[in-house]
């Protein structure tokens, strides 16, 4: 019915209830990127290389087979600990690439970080089958070489980059302390007390590894936490909805070097039993040498392990600032 001209008619009342109306989500927060990821990718591939390249001088350097069997069992774990954070490092370059682009699901993201640490895994396989003597040690150190490239590369499909990325960093840093370390094993033997028998010998080798893992795993903590929080700062200044890090991100993030070198061993003693049985077996003196390098393996990453967590959370409470006081009330002035 067509309004007449000139007649008034009354303002319909809102009948709309408030209830009724959908409220906008919130937009959830935004997990923290890694930064730096292809520069860590790099540092990686090239540690990576080194290791391969220091183990094929030294088994080409050997006189014959069963040296070179020996060699290749002491420089197995070097090459699968850089193997394994090569795979990480480059898988988190390709799914901070992917992010940027805005393809970040989930199924999709932990796709390509397998994907990657396969062809980090072949790259380094093929590589040690063609510059390496073709024989079963040869392929020992291929295969597991490439498992250890595609498990560190699942590794990195993680929801929240930036704890990876501070794993990668603190073993990275961690990897080449332990290098760098052993230019001071003389002078600490000679500082805990090696007079050159054997009990004396035995005590100050403890001790020596004992001072590398504490230091290592310090250092560890305190690269997990410089990391974490140089993301965060630079996340929260591109994006002020990035999510805040709590304190489960740091304890991660300091015990992941030692969590990363503990995994290294499981890869290690599967992949490559049949290497460390032809070590083990081609005298007593290298079976005991065998299974002491192995058990200062497993205390070194639990060392690692729990000093590098430990270092972090502190490092973290000490930023912490006092909570508020809500007891003191303004004092009242009486007439």
């Amino acid at each position: 019915m067509s309004k007449q001209p000139g007649s008034s008619t009354a303002a319909e009342p809102d009948t709309t209830d408030p209830a009724d109306e959908v409220a906008p989500a919130a937009e959830a927060p935004r997990p923290a990127r890694a930064p730096g990821a292809p520069v860590l990718a790099l540092l990686a591939v090239g540690w990576l290389a080194a290791m391969l390249w220091s183990t094929h001088e030294a088994i080409t350097s050997a006189a014959a087979g069963l040296t070179a069997i020996s060699l290749s069992a002491f420089a197995l774990p070097g090459v699968i600990s850089a193997a394994l954070v090569a795979g990480a490092s480059v898988a988190l370059a390709a799914t901070g690439l992917l992010a940027r682009r805005g393809s970040d699901r989930a199924t999709l993201r932990f796709v390509v970080a397998v994907g990657t640490g396969l062809l980090v895994g072949l790259a380094a396989a093929v590589a040690i089958n063609l510059t390496y003597a073709d024989n079963a040690t040869t392929n020992t150190i291929a295969g597991t070489s490439a498992a250890a490239a595609i498990i560190g590369g699942a590794l990195a499909g993680a929801r929240d980059a930036a704890p990876v990325g501070a794993v990668v960093t603190a073993a990275l840093g961690t990897l080449l302390f332990v290098v760098a370390f052993s230019r001071a094993r003389d002078p600490l033997f000679d500082l805990f007390g090696a007079d050159g028998s054997q009990a004396s010998l035995v005590s100050a080798a403890k001790w020596v590894s004992r001072t590398e893992s504490l230091l290592a795993g310090l250092l560890a903590g305190l690269l997990a936490f410089g990391y974490l929080t140089w993301a965060r700062r630079r996340a929260v200044r591109r994006d002020p909805g990035t999510a805040a890090l709590r304190w489960p991100a740091y304890l991660v993030a300091g015990a992941g070097p030692g969590l990363l070198l503990l995994l290294a061993e499981v890869i290690i003693r599967v992949g490559g039993r049949t290497l460390l049985d032809l070590a083990g077996a081609l005298s007593e003196a290298d079976a005991v040498a065998q299974t002491s390098l192995g058990t200062s393996r497993v205390d070194n990453g639990i060392w690692v392990l729990f000093v590098g967590a430990l270092a972090a959370l502190v490092a973290f409470g000490r930023t912490l600032g006092p909570a508020p006081r809500d007891d003191d009330e303004p004092a009242t002035v009486e007439d």
